[in-house]
């Protein structure tokens, strides 16, 4: 190819890209944020078995990760020209699977000895299982997207399920909880178990999207 070839054929190729912008692969990078996610609320399960330091720090890592993908992606749609289904459900999806990395990372860090100095008991293990439950789920979902996101509302329903567990758990731990006598125990433990909840229901407006975009799509 000749020098006035290449130079033709390059003019070209900017021309396109201005006029058709390459698409961000949304679904790619929803795919890695979830997957973050449940990385998340596993670290989350192995801090409530263990209480380990090591662990509470990289619960942190991983959030200081998720805040990077969420700003990356977020960026990504704000520049991206067109998008493979509503930018408000991307943004939603976005969003909410961080503040799923954020309720992780404020549990543990309320756990800790400069804050409640509070030890994890069969309640908060197990309802930390049943959002990892939930996280996987929709991790699952989420990278289903791209291929075959039908599949994606059985993940969604899983997600559900762990959700609505999660919820009767805690109903279970705060009616024993309220038999204790010792007021400041139950003041602490009342906070953490809250704080679980309310990552229950973050899962659950994330898995909200999730269903949303899968009903779009199919």
């Amino acid at each position: 190819m000749s020098n006035a070839q290449a130079a033709g054929s390059s003019l070209t190729r900017r021309i396109l890209h201005r006029v058709f912008p390459k698409v961000p692969n949304f679904f790619a990078l929803l795919a890695e944020q979830s997957a973050v996610v449940g990385v998340s609320a596993n670290l989350l399960v192995e801090y409530m078995s263990s209480g380990s330091s090591e662990v509470a720090k990289r619960v942190v890592d991983t959030e200081h990760e998720g805040d990077r993908l969420k700003v990356r992606n977020l960026t990504l749609l704000n520049e991206a020209f067109s998008t493979p289904i509503d930018r408000e459900d991307l943004h939603r999806a976005i969003i909410n699977l961080d503040e799923i990395i954020n309720s992780c990372n404020t549990i543990v860090a309320e756990m800790d000895a400069d804050v409640l100095a509070l030890k994890a008991d069969k309640y908060c293990l197990e309802m930390a299982v049943y959002l990892k439950d939930g996280a996987e789920a929709l991790a699952s979902g989420y990278g289903r997207l791209g291929s075959d996101p039908k599949l994606g509302r059985l993940d969604a329903e899983k997600a559900d399920k762990a959700g609505r567990n999660l919820t009767r758990t805690h109903r279970r731990a705060l009616a024993e909880l309220f038999n204790d006598n010792d007021f400041h125990n139950i003041f602490r433990r009342k906070e953490i178990y809250n704080q679980l909840l309310n990552a229950g229901a973050r899962l659950n407006i994330c898995n909200s999207t999730l269903l949303d975009i899968v009903v779009k799509l199919c």
